[in-house]
């Protein structure tokens, strides 16, 4: 199995980067895991977007999922398609209200999203806490987690081998639980844990450094790689608190990296 960063900017794209989207290869299977602003384009470096057995969310907010947009449009008007994608529509896992969320997204007018329908070319299936579902060579389980909106971490497992990608979440036990024993655990990190605002992160939203490194101790993985750190923070500083509270590998990755799992 491989991940590839398609973007890892928190929050929205940065200046190096654009915001939060994954392309796994998983035996002969190839989805994505989140699509935010910026990774659609990225995508196109690293695979044909019709090559693609499935589209994931964590959840729906823009920097997770915006670019679905693009997609929908790249799968309507393509000149060219290779398949027709009517019939070989492309399966989107997401949280329930992603049909609507998307429709919304991509109909300029409220007269056309009222008769917006993106069945056509995509089949939709929702996420549920503890839910399982086959990508190819794949299987990919969910679990909620803490956060202000549908929110899932996602397990990947392939050829007896673990990913797990904590989405956005606050500091919970459905992802450790979900990370258990996993062998690489992609986790957001995306505030330091201590600021002038505050002495400890506020709960239900994001994890710090250090958080990230405490839930990949007590799910005992083998590695940690940090995403989703935000353009105004600082990824050293998030690094060295993630060092601190995990004794494995940590690192933080990179746009357009790639890492075998």
């Amino acid at each position: 199995m491989r991940l590839i960063v398609l973007g890892c900017s928190g929050s929205g794209p940065g200046p190096g980067s654009p915001a939060s989207g994954y392309l796994v290869e998983a035996g002969a299977a190839r989805f994505t895991l989140d699509l935010g602003n910026g990774t659609l384009g990225a995508l196109q470096r690293h695979l044909d977007p019709w090559a693609l057995d499935a589209v994931v969310f964590s959840h729906l907010h823009p920097d997770h999922c915006s670019d679905f947009a693009s997609l929908v449009v790249y799968r309507r008007y393509h000149p060219a398609p290779p398949v027709d994608p009517t019939v070989h529509r492309l399966p989107v896992f997401a949280p329930v209200e992603a049909p609507d969320r998307f429709a919304a997204a991509y109909a300029p007018s409220a007269e056309e999203r009222a008769a917006t329908d993106l069945t056509d070319v995509f089949t939709f299936h929702p996420l549920a806490d503890g839910g399982s579902f086959p990508i190819g060579d794949a299987v990919v389980r969910a679990a909620t987690v803490d956060h202000p909106c549908e929110a899932y971490a996602l397990r990947v497992e392939a050829g007896g081998r673990s990913l797990v990608y904590s989405g956005d979440t606050g500091p919970c036990d459905g992802l450790i639980e979900l990370a258990r024993g996993a062998d690489v655990l992609l986790c957001e990190a995306s505030w330091p844990h201590v600021t002038d605002q505050w002495d400890a992160p506020p709960p239900g939203v994001h994890l710090s450094g250090v958080q990230a490194g405490e839930h990949a101790t007590a799910a005992g993985v083998g590695r940690l790689l940090l995403t989703h750190v935000p353009a105004w923070c600082d990824p050293d500083a998030l690094l060295a608190e993630a060092k601190a509270t995990f004794d494995g590998p940590v690192e933080l990755v990179a746009p357009d990296a790639g890492y075998e799992i």
